[in-house]
C-alpha cells in the first residue's frame, strides 16, 4: 500500500515532539511521498522548513512535494508539488518545472476536471471522521470509489485513515492512502 505522509507542525509540537525529528522517523519508514502542508507559516517561513524536510527525504530516498508555494519548490528545485484544485486552476500555466503535479479533489467532477487538466494524482477526501475537519460529515469510501473509478489516474485517499482502515480505502479502488495524526503524533511510528 502507497501511503503519503501529510505533514502538520501543530500535531507534533502538541505531542511533544520536535517536528524534523518527527519528519527523520517518518522518512525512515519510508513512505510513498512526504507533502510538507503547513499552512498557516508565510512562504519564507515555509522555505525553510521545504529546504530542510527536502534534505531528510533526500537522505532516506523519499519523495517529497511542496505544498501550494510554487515559486518555492522551483527556487529550491522540488519537482513535486500539490496544490487545492483552486489554486491548481489558477496556476495552470505555470506547473511546466513540475515532473509530478498533485490537486486535492473533494468530488468526482473536480477529479475529473483536474485529470483533463493535467493532473498526475489526486487526494480525494474526507473519507472518514476527522479532528482537521470537525463537524463536516465525511464522504466516505463510495464517494472515494466513485472518484477512483471515474478517473485514470491514481487517487489517494485522505480524511481520518488510521492503519486499521486503510485496506477500507484500498478495496474501493484507491492507489493509497494519505496519513496526518498517524505519523505526526507519534514517537514509535508503525507501517501497520
Amino acid at each position: 500500500m502507497n501511503i503519503i505522509c501529510i505533514t502538520n507542525r501543530k500535531i507534533t509540537e502538541e505531542n511533544g515532539l520536535d517536528f524534523l525529528e518527527q519528519i527523520e522517523r517518518v522518512a525512515k519508514t519510508k513512505p510513498f511521498k512526504i507533502i510538507l502542508r503547513e499552512k498557516e507559516l508565510s512562504e519564507n517561513e515555509y522555505k525553510k522548513f521545504a529546504e530542510q524536510c527536502m534534505n531528510i527525504c533526500g537522505k532516506y530516498d523519499v519523495e517529497f512535494a511542496v505544498n501550494k508555494f510554487i515559486s518555492t519548490a522551483i527556487d529550491i528545485g522540488v519537482k513535486n508539488i500539490h496544490l487545492s484544485i483552486s489554486d491548481f486552476f489558477e496556476n495552470i500555466d505555470n506547473l511546466d518545472f513540475f515532473n509530478y503535479v498533485g490537486v486535492s479533489v473533494h468530488s468526482l467532477e473536480e477529479a475529473v476536471k483536474a485529470e483533463k487538466f493535467g493532473a498526475d494524482y489526486l487526494i480525494a477526501g474526507h473519507i472518514f471522521e476527522t479532528d482537521c475537519k470537525k463537524g463536516i460529515p465525511p464522504r466516505g469510501t463510495e464517494f472515494l470509489k466513485q472518484v477512483c473509478d471515474g478517473v485514470s489516474i491514481p487517487v489517494f485517499a485522505i480524511g481520518g485513515i488510521t492503519f486499521e482502515n486503510a485496506y477500507e480505502c484500498i478495496k474501493n479502488n484507491a492507489e493509497g492512502v494519505c496519513f496526518m495524526s498517524s505519523f505526526m503524533k507519534n514517537k514509535n511510528i508503525d507501517r501497520g
